[in-house]
């Protein structure tokens, strides 16, 4: 081996690990500002200092002459219901076992139990939440849907926020055009999204509850990224 060609090896490791470190950083200050949202949120709902913002918002998104009637068409509900469906047990369970069989099939394991922790994993971590905080859901004269579960956190802001941003992220990974990988993380950035504004509007979620939601979602998808990240470098270490 020449010495340029020495030389280029070696660029090429640096600039590999320096694109590793990049992304490692990135997950960490996506992990710690997204708990640190969520722990102000936490902190503010507690002390009932959102109440009436978040009795504003739902107000502003009801007719003037019926609270019970939501602004906007009527169509618009339909619409509403069928995106909060998305971010459901049944759609999200039939989405994350297609994409782990998937994966299975493929003999990407890491990957595969990545996937099964996150979605599993972010599901207790949802009920345990729901049920140290015991929010209770805005008033029955907003609701459009039938819901039971405590409010705080956002159980579908949440759950979509992990499976479609974790799974979104594991799709654009293995694409090789840059086009798109934005793509597929934009649409699942827009899907999180529009799942939870579907809550707030139907009623069953004053919008902090969204918002904590999502930010606990997030932490939880770069965590679970992280330990992945950990993984495949262990994996690495070993095979060299």
């Amino acid at each position: 081996m020449s010495f340029k060609e020495r030389l280029f090896k070696i660029k090429s490791v640096i600039s590999d690990y320096s694109s590793r470190e990049i992304k490692i950083l990135i997950n960490l200050f996506v992990f710690v500002t997204a708990i640190l949202v969520f722990t102000l949120l936490a902190k503010e709902v507690v002390q009932g200092d959102t109440q009436k913002l978040d009795e504003l918002i739902l107000n502003s998104l009801r007719n003037k002459d019926s609270i019970k009637v939501p602004i906007g068409p009527a169509w618009l509900t339909g619409l509403m219901t069928d995106i909060t469906a998305l971010g459901g047990a049944t759609i999200i369970f039939l989405i994350t076992a297609t994409v782990f069989f998937y994966l299975l099939i493929q003999k990407k394991y890491e990957f595969m139990w990545l996937i099964f922790t996150a979605t599993i994993g972010g599901a207790l971590l949802s009920f345990g939440l729901k049920e140290l905080f015991a929010r209770e859901r805005p008033p029955l004269v907003f609701h459009l849907l039938t819901v039971k579960s405590m409010s705080f956190p956002s159980g579908h802001a949440m759950i979509s926020s992990i499976v479609y941003l974790t799974q979104g992220a594991l799709l654009a990974k293995v694409q090789s055009n840059k086009n798109l990988r934005i793509y597929i993380l934009l649409v699942a950035i827009i899907l999180v999204f529009l799942i939870g504004i579907s809550r707030v509007y139907l009623g069953v979620h004053y919008p902090t509850d969204v918002l904590a939601g999502w930010s606990i979602g997030l932490a939880w998808a770069s965590l679970c990224w992280l330990m992945a990240k950990y993984l495949q470098r262990k994996k690495e270490s070993k095979a060299n």
